[in-house]
């Protein structure tokens, strides 16, 4: 965790407000705090920060909306998303909007600290490994800093989920991932959620970088476990 980390608060209930700012500042991170999405963009726009801890239910311009504008214009800090709503559709939108982590409230104060620090450790393990952020498998090169690919069909802007199902196969390559791990760490699911969306996205990896979608040497489904992503030659 750097020392004295820039966070970006954006809360418009100040009660709250008051208490995250409280701990945050005894854990020793700087905090700047904004009550709208308005503020929170324009802050972003003339600062730099480590991290942005973003209320959902915003006045004028939302947490999701703020979210999206962020992760268009290609801003990847790392997004702690806090809302009242607890529904899983909600967190699910949050997370499919380039969030990084979600908290519903009331959140355990603890658990809040930890996930804050946690971000920043991965945020920080990410620039460390810069370097190795091009992959390069079966004529493909991936470039997961900008999210950019080259395949042999041609050059693809990935999408911020996509780039984290990908980091989740290349770093555990050549190993079995079940279900469970790519719900829950990719969309924050329940590891026994019943869903289609992870088997539509691997059809998606597969259209994009395989010679042969149908014949897969790379993106291999493990029968009634997960998959496991393979390099080859």
């Amino acid at each position: 965790m750097p020392e004295r980390a820039p966070i970006l608060l954006v809360e418009d209930e100040p009660h709250i407000a008051q208490g995250l700012i409280y701990n945050l500042q005894e854990e020793g991170y700087q905090v700047t705090h904004v009550e709208s999405g308005e503020a929170a963009l324009k802050h972003l726009d003339e600062q730099n920060c480590a991290l942005v801890i973003l209320d959902l239910m915003l006045p004028g311009i939302d947490g999701l909306e703020v979210c999206r504008r962020l992760r268009k214009r290609g801003n990847q800090l790392p997004i702690l998303m806090l809302t009242a709503r607890s529904e899983e559709q909600d967190r699910v939108a949050g997370l499919s909007e380039g969030a990084d982590d979600y908290l519903a409230k009331p959140f355990n104060l603890k658990e809040f600290l930890l996930r804050v620090a946690g971000l920043l450790r991965r945020t920080n393990w990410q620039q460390m490994l810069a370097q190795s952020n091009i992959v390069q498998f079966g004529g493909n090169r991936i470039d997961l800093s900008n999210h950019q690919a080259e395949t042999t069909k041609g050059v693809l802007q990935l999408t911020n989920l996509e780039i984290k199902m990908l980091r989740q196969f290349f770093a555990k390559e050549g190993k079995l991932i079940t279900r469970g791990e790519l719900l829950k760490s990719v969309w924050g699911m329940a590891p026994d959620t019943e869903t289609r969306t992870l088997d539509n996205f691997i059809v998606r990896l597969r259209k994009y970088f395989e010679q042969d979608p149908a014949k897969p040497r790379h993106f291999l489904t493990v029968r009634g476990r997960g998959y496991r992503f393979i390099k080859g030659s």
